[in-house]
């Protein structure tokens, strides 16, 4: 059981236990600055130590500071440094806690190894499906699209039939002391959330001016480093020009940030890239579907074209709004994820 410290995984674990399951917990120690309500805290470590010892299970602690360095951090300076957006939580569960982890699991012959996400995996025919979880608040599926057939098989997702407020009931009734602790913030090594300050201190990103143009390529104003920005951001571009500006487009190759309108903000085209399907291949080389371009948004109706070397166009059916390359854009038949890619290129509407 990957245990963080945190409500979820707790509960998680004394779910297994209770079902029947030999459990043993590991915590990954990933960011040793991490503020205290991080899940990457050292505190973090402390607190899943404690839940472990009044289960009375077995505890490991694996030090895989380089590796979440060389795979998700330095990945997540690299997309920045391009002009992109990142999902750090994403590479961290393809990587690390789906890569590493699971490796130490079969490691220690574990049958499976368990998360606290809020996702469900049903088992037909041989077959596995991820599904969203029971609470749609919660549902964390979109960050784990890049899992396949034979991981599927080895983990389990306790708390996925859930609800948030029956996990932290079930944390009192198993008189876990951490039934009230805070949710972890989203990027566990960013403690204040300030991911700028963060690109320049540890990722020495240098502050390069650049023009900041409109949409016809006119200079409006300069910045002072791109990756400052992020697509349909409004607040801190120091352009006045009586109507809202905001973020278009990122060159990271001209070194120039584009602002308009919000009706410039809308893509409706966009292409895909890395894709990967769970049931190992795509359903049709067209088909519609539900897809999602950012965690906590809804899946809007879309044609996807399936494209050569793992490219999927995408279409939707309405204009979105702020699609940034370098996020997720997960693809859903109801509640079943059928897979997902790297947002790449735009049309703009």
């Amino acid at each position: 059981m990957a245990m963080s410290g945190g409500v979820d995984s707790s509960v998680a674990a004394a779910l297994l236990k209770e079902q029947g399951y030999q459990v043993a917990g590991a915590t990954i120690q990933l960011w040793p600055d991490a503020g205290r309500e991080s899940a990457c805290s050292l505190a973090a470590v402390e607190d899943a130590r404690r839940v472990a010892s009044s289960l009375g299970i077995p505890f490991f602690l694996f030090n895989m500071q380089k590796e979440f360095q060389q795979q998700v951090i330095d990945s997540f300076i690299q997309e920045y440094k391009f002009g992109r957006t990142p999902n750090p939580c994403i590479q961290c569960n393809r990587l690390i806690k789906f890569g590493q982890l699971l490796s130490k699991a079969e490691q220690l012959g574990m049958d499976f190894i368990a998360t606290g996400h809020y996702a469900r995996i049903v088992r037909e025919e041989g077959r596995a499906r991820l599904l969203r979880g029971r609470d749609g608040e919660k549902d964390q599926s979109y960050f784990l699209y890049t899992l396949n057939q034979d991981k599927l098989k080895k983990i389990l997702f306790p708390v996925g039939d859930y609800r948030k407020a029956e996990i932290r009931e079930l944390a009192k009734a198993y008189h876990l002391n951490i039934a009230d602790k805070p949710d972890s913030q989203e990027i566990c090594f960013i403690p204040d959330n300030n991911y700028k300050e963060f690109l320049i201190r540890q990722g020495g990103l240098p502050k390069i001016p650049g023009d900041i143009v409109d949409t016809k390529g006119n200079v409006i104003g300069s910045h002072q480093g791109v990756f400052n920005y992020t697509i349909g951001q409004r607040r801190g571009l120091g352009v006045a020009r009586g109507v809202p500006l905001y973020v278009v487009d990122i060159n990271a190759e001209t070194n120039t940030v584009v602002a308009g309108s919000n009706e410039e903000v809308l893509c409706k085209t966009f292409t895909a890239a890395e894709f990967n399907w769970i049931a190992g291949s795509s359903p049709e080389d067209c088909f519609r579907a539900g897809v999602m371009i950012r965690y906590n948004a809804l899946p809007q109706p879309a044609v996807l074209t399936v494209l050569a070397q793992g490219r999927v166009r995408i279409e939707f059916d309405q204009p979105q709004r702020a699609i940034a390359p370098g996020q997720a854009a997960v693809v859903y038949a109801g509640e079943e994820v059928l897979g997902g890619g790297k947002i790449l290129t735009r049309v703009l509407a």
